[in-house]
C-alpha cells in the first residue's frame, strides 16, 4: 500500500504550543484551509476540555468539509467509571463526528504512577473504551501514548495494549513518541515489529520533536510499514512541537515516492504555512525547510553564480513544487553574479557595469549600517536611483513629532507631515500609539488623495537594531519595516543616529515602493 494518510492535529495538539491560542473563528478558518489542502483527517479538538471546543464541532458541520474526515479526541474511560457514564467518551459522542481518536496508556510507568491501576485493569479500560465507540458506528483510532518508551521498558505489555485495542475493533493503531526522546533507528525497529505483528490493521505514528527527530522518526516509521502520519502545520505543539507536516509531506512525496497529496496541493504548502502563522499571530520561522522564507534564499556570490548556470547546484528540489521561490540576497558579501541574478529577477536587462556600480554602492551603504537582505523594496528603489529611472512621488518639506506625557495620564503622540505632490502642498497631522505609528498615519493621510491605493497597505513588522553599540546612546540604529498589501509583502530599511529619522527613511521607501509598483 503506497498511499500515506495524513492526520492533522493542529487544532488540538498544535494549540498546546506555548503562545498559541485559536479563537472559534480561527479554528473554523484553519479547518477549511486544511480540508482544501486535502488531508485525510482533521482532529478538531478535545471536546471535554471546554465549551469552545464543543461549539467548534457544532459549527464546523456548517462548512461542509469535502476531503477530510473530522475526528474528535478524548481519553479512554477513567478507571473508576463505566464507559456509558464516562465524561470523555460521551463528549466524543456529542461531537457527532464519524471518527474518534482515543488516547490510552501503553507504558507501565504511566499505568502505575498516573492512572493508579493495575496493568490488567488498563488493558480492560482500553478494550472497553474502543468497543464502546465502535458499538456506536464510529471509526476509532487508538493512540497508544508513550508507546516507544513503553516498548523499551516492557515490550510484552506495550504489545498487549495494542492487542486489547485491536481485539476491540480499533481501525488504526497509532504509535506515539509522546516524550519525543526516541531516535530514528529505535522507531524504525520497533515500528517494524508492530507492523509484522498486526499486518491486517493500519499502523500510524505520532511523534514529538524534543530530540529534534520528529520528522526523521515519521520517515523511519514509514520505512518500517507505517501508513498513517499524525502531525501539525509548522510543527506547532507542546514543548518542542510535533512532526511538521510542511516538511514531512514533501519528504514523503518527493524523497520517498509515496502517494500523499497531489502535486497541485503540495504546491500550496508555503501558502498554508504562512496562513497558519498569520492567523496564530506568530512570527514565521524563516529557516524552516521547504516553506520558510530562507529555504531557497542564497547569499554567497559563488552559490548564486552556480545557480544561474544550473539551479540544481544549490537547490535540492524546485522551490515552486512547494509554492516557494528562489531568493537572491544582496549584501556586502555579494558578487556581481548576485546583483545580476537579482536584476534578472526584477526584469532588468543584464548589465555588468551596472551590477558593479550597484555592488559598490551596496557595500558602501552596508559599511554605514544598512542591510538589504530583508529590505528588498529599498534595494529595488536603490537600483532605480542608480539607473536614473527613479522619480520621487512626493517632496518632503518637513515633518515633526511631538510626544507629551501629562502626569499619570496616557501618553499622547502626534506627528505632522508637510509635503508637496506636483504643485499641491499637503500638511496633515497623524495621531498614533508611538512616534512611528503617528508618522506612518500622517504620511499616508497626506498621500491618499493622490495615490488611493495606499489605503490597501499596512505595516506588519518593525524592528530596530543598534549598529555600532560601542557608541552608546549616540550609536546608529537600523530600522527594518515590513509592509504588505493584498498581493505582496516587502521590506525597507533606514539608518541614522536618530531613531525617528531611520524610521522615516524606511517608511518613505515603503510608501514609495507601493506607489511605484502599482504604476
Amino acid at each position: 500500500m503506497k498511499k500515506i494518510k495524513i492526520y492533522d492535529t493542529t487544532l488540538r495538539d498544535g494549540m498546546q504550543a506555548e503562545g498559541v491560542s485559536f479563537s472559534l473563528e480561527d479554528k473554523l478558518a484553519i479547518a477549511k484551509c486544511l480540508d482544501e489542502l486535502g488531508f485525510d483527517y482533521i482532529e478538531g479538538g478535545y471536546a471535554a476540555s471546554n465549551p469552545k471546543e464543543m461549539e467548534f464541532f457544532q459549527e464546523v458541520r456548517k462548512l461542509g468539509l469535502k476531503n477530510a474526515r473530522l475526528a474528535a479526541f478524548g481519553n479512554t474511560r477513567r478507571a473508576d467509571s463505566k464507559v456509558s457514564e464516562d465524561v470523555s467518551l460521551n463528549s466524543i459522542l456529542r461531537c457527532k463526528t464519524s471518527v474518534a481518536t482515543l488516547v490510552g496508556k501503553s507504558w507501565e510507568l504511566h499505568v502505575r504512577d498516573v492512572l493508579g491501576c493495575s496493568l490488567d485493569e488498563n488493558l480492560k479500560i482500553c478494550s472497553e473504551s474502543v468497543s464502546y465507540l465502535k458499538s456506536k458506528g464510529i471509526e476509532t483510532i487508538f493512540d497508544a501514548e508513550h508507546f516507544y518508551d513503553g516498548y523499551k521498558a516492557n515490550p510484552e505489555y506495550a504489545m498487549q495494549v495494542l492487542s486489547a485495542a485491536a481485539g476491540a475493533g480499533a481501525d488504526v493503531l497509532v504509535l506515539c513518541d509522546t516524550n519525543g526522546g526516541s531516535l530514528p533507528e529505535e522507531v524504525e525497529e520497533i515500528s517494524g515489529v508492530v507492523c509484522k505483528e498486526f499486518p491486517s490493521i493500519e499502523i500510524g505514528i505520532h511523534t514529538h520533536n524534543d530530540s529534534d527527530c520528529a520528522t526523521a522518526n515519521c520517515l523511519a516509521g514509514i520505512r518500517a510499514g507505517v501508513r498513517h502520519i499524525q502531525g501539525t502545520i509548522n510543527g506547532l505543539g507542546e514543548r518542542c512541537g510535533n512532526a511538521n507536516l510542511c516538511t514531512v509531506i514533501p519528504n514523503i512525496a518527493y524523497k520517498m515516492g509515496f502517494e500523499v497529496l497531489t502535486p497541485e496541493k503540495i504546491r500550496t504548502l508555503t501558502k498554508v504555512s504562512h496562513f497558519i502563522f498569520e492567523i496564530g499571530n506568530l512570527v514565521p520561522v524563516m529557516n524552516m525547510p521547504y516553506v520558510g522564507g530562507s529555504a531557497f534564499a542564497h547569499k554567497g556570490g559563488l552559490h548564486i553564480d552556480a545557480l544561474c548556470k544550473n539551479k540544481r547546484s544549490y537547490e535540492h528540489i524546485e522551490p515552486e513544487s512547494v509554492g516557494n521561490e528562489s531568493r537572491f540576497l544582496i549584501s556586502e558579501l555579494s558578487g556581481k553574479s548576485s546583483i545580476l541574478a537579482r536584476l534578472e529577477k526584477t526584469k532588468i536587462v543584464k548589465d555588468k557595469k551596472l551590477a558593479a556600480e550597484i555592488l559598490s554602492r551596496v557595500q558602501k551603504l552596508e559599511n554605514e549600517g544598512y542591510q538589504f537582505e530583508a529590505a528588498n523594496a529599498s534595494f529595488d528603489l536603490l537600483v532605480r536611483k542608480i539607473m536614473g529611472t527613479y522619480k520621487p512621488s512626493f517632496e518632503l518639506l518637513k515633518y515633526q513629532v511631538a510626544v507629551e506625557q501629562r502626569g499619570d495620564l496616557e501618553m499622547d503622540t502626534e506627528a505632522s507631515v508637510k509635503l508637496k505632490v506636483g504643485d499641491q502642498v499637503e500638511h496633515l497631522i497623524g495621531v498614533g500609539d508611538g512616534p512611528v505609528n503617528a508618522l506612518d498615519s500622517a504620511l499616508r493621510r497626506s498621500l491618499e488623495h493622490f495615490y488611493p491605493a495606499i489605503k490597501e497597505m499596512h505595516l506588519i513588522d518593525y524592528k530596530v537594531r543598534v549598529v555600532n553599540a560601542h557608541e552608546g546612546t549616540a550609536a546608529k540604529v537600523r530600522v527594518i519595516i515590513k509592509s504588505r498589501d493584498k498581493h505582496s509583502i516587502w521590506g525597507t530599511v533606514g539608518v541614522s543616529e536618530n531613531i525617528i529619522e531611520a524610521s522615516w527613511q524606511a517608511l518613505v521607501d515603503s510608501v514609495e515602493y507601493k506607489i511605484q509598483k502599482d504604476m
